[in-house]
């Protein structure tokens, strides 16, 4: 039975069509709200470990930056300690290379 044969049930078929056609644009939008929460659900764990890993771990350039931040400070204490201990530039210097060479620099 067609909406197109029977006159008599068409204002049904229009009604029901109409329904169809409001249930394909309101379904969609409905279920967005609750597809986005399914994903926020399902990737939460997933950004907690990696905030943890990143948080318990030393990245390269974390390393380098403090390694290069600890030698220049033993340069600076090096330096103002020959600079108290020793006259000339050239014995500053030697006393300067050799206090990076006791340190191990």
């Amino acid at each position: 039975m067609s909406c197109r044969t029977l006159d008599t049930a068409r204002w049904l078929c229009n009604d029901r069509d109409r329904m169809m056609r409001w249930s394909l644009l309101i379904v969609p939008v409905a279920l967005s709200g609750c597809l986005s929460t399914v994903g926020t659900v399902v990737t939460a764990p997933v950004k907690v470990a990696a905030k943890a890993v990143d948080w318990t771990t030393t990245s390269q350039s974390e390393a380098d930056r403090n390694r290069g931040k600890k030698i220049r400070k033993a340069e600076e204490r090096a330096r103002k300690a020959c600079r108290r201990e020793v006259d000339g530039d050239y014995e500053r210097e030697v006393c300067f290379r050799e206090r990076m060479r006791n340190e191990g620099y």
